[in-house]
């Protein structure tokens, strides 16, 4: 069986359920029941509930940011990525990413993790106003600037109507780009 499942399976799920039902519920058991293994399966990917958790951390960073990097990247070409990041970042409901800061709220490896992914986004944001010949002070304040309203937004209970969403993120490129 446990060469059924995959570790990548495994934290996907994980990611699933952090989202779902937050950090309490990674736990070996109740993710083999939803997942329709046993634990012996969660066990010969990970040694412990300890390294999983370090697994889901990591999993989450190449997720939210590696990935989400390589893909603008690949994507742009010659063209600014910053439009397209902050239409992909403020056009979905970032439930992972509230969930993720949640946990970061009482686990200080979560709070590490947390803390290494907005220095990541942070540093690409900022090279990118820098690529498109902003000063360093300048590019570090927008960025900033970007970063904390993308925060305001995960964090937010608040959803907005698909029309008014589209018109409050057009607001932002025209505020990022001027």
């Amino acid at each position: 069986m446990a060469d059924q499942l995959s570790a990548k399976d495994w934290l996907d799920q994980g990611l699933k359920t952090l989202t779902a039902s937050g950090f309490t519920a990674l736990k070996a058991e109740p993710l083999a029941k939803a997942m329709g293994v046993s634990r012996g399966s969660f066990y010969w990917h990970f040694a412990d509930i300890g390294a999983f958790h370090a697994a889901i951390l990591a999993h989450w960073r190449d997720v939210a940011a590696e990935q989400v990097i390589a893909n603008l990247e690949a994507a742009s070409g010659t063209a600014n990525p910053l439009p397209r990041l902050l239409r992909g970042a403020f056009g979905n409901r970032p439930a992972l990413e509230s969930a993720v800061r949640t946990w970061a709220s009482v686990d200080p490896k979560a709070r590490a993790a947390v803390q290494a992914i907005d220095r990541r986004r942070l540093s690409y944001v900022e090279n990118l106003f820098r690529a498109n010949g902003l000063p360093p002070a300048v590019a570090r304040a927008r960025a900033q600037i970007l970063y904390w309203a993308y925060l305001g937004y995960a964090l937010s209970e608040q959803k907005l109507p698909r029309a008014k969403q589209a018109a409050v993120i057009d607001e932002l490129l025209v505020i990022a780009t001027r």
